[in-house]
């Protein structure tokens, strides 16, 4: 099997990592599913996805979960059953996981030139015409997308607009963290986002920060 990576981030927040490079038959055994995601599963027309969707299941089983501890609200946010917060990703040949006491979110990304394109959608491109070529923009605008995306999955507020509702601080590309903060319908909530590259993807992971 193929664990990649763990990362503990503090006694009450894990996050792992899963590279798929198995079967989507070789890694469904021993994985017993709940009547609703194997639904879910049989309805997915992507292997890719498929696969993606078991190897989250292999991550929940590396923290002692199984699928029947998750459940999914009216919103599609996903919960344990224990009361710890979970956030899920997938894309291509990677999943993760991370499990926290705190309201935490979690986004992998690959790195593609085309997110240029379509810049204008989630963030002010102007903000990142200053780097130096194309690749750096590349690379800063799918931290920007991940963390986005990891703040919506952990707000989980219909309605949310990426544009408008989510701002990213501006991080330099050497660093590893920056801040982000949801304002929406007259709540706001602020978050520590950390980031990290590997073969071509960009992991983005958020944590909430606690009020006093």
């Amino acid at each position: 099997m193929s664990l990649y990576k763990t990362i503990t981030l503090n006694k009450t927040t894990n996050l792992l990592i899963w590279k798929i490079e198995e079967s989507f038959e070789a890694l469904s055994k021993g994985i017993v599913l709940t009547p609703h995601c194997q639904n879910r599963v049989d309805g997915m027309k992507s292997d890719l996805h498929r696969r993606g969707f078991m190897s989250v299941r292999h991550l929940l089983a590396e923290m002692s979960y199984t699928d029947h501890d998750l459940f999914y609200d009216d919103n599609g946010k996903p919960h344990l059953r224990d009361g710890k917060h979970i956030s899920i990703t997938h894309s291509y040949n990677f999943a993760a996981i991370i499990v926290s006491d705190i309201e935490v979110g979690i986004d992998i990304e690959k790195q593609r030139q085309k997110i240029i394109r379509i810049a204008h959608k989630f963030t002010p491109l102007e903000e990142y015409r200053t780097l130096a070529n194309d690749d750096a923009i590349m690379r800063k605008l799918t931290i920007v997308w991940g963390a986005k995306e990891a703040l919506y999955k952990s707000f989980a507020n219909p309605g949310v607009s990426f544009l408008e509702n989510i701002y990213v601080e501006d991080f330099r590309l050497d660093a590893t963290q920056t801040e982000s903060t949801v304002t929406f319908n007259g709540m706001s909530e602020t978050y520590k986002v950390h980031f990290e590259e590997f073969e071509e993807f960009t992991l983005v992971y958020a944590l909430i920060n606690e009020k006093d």
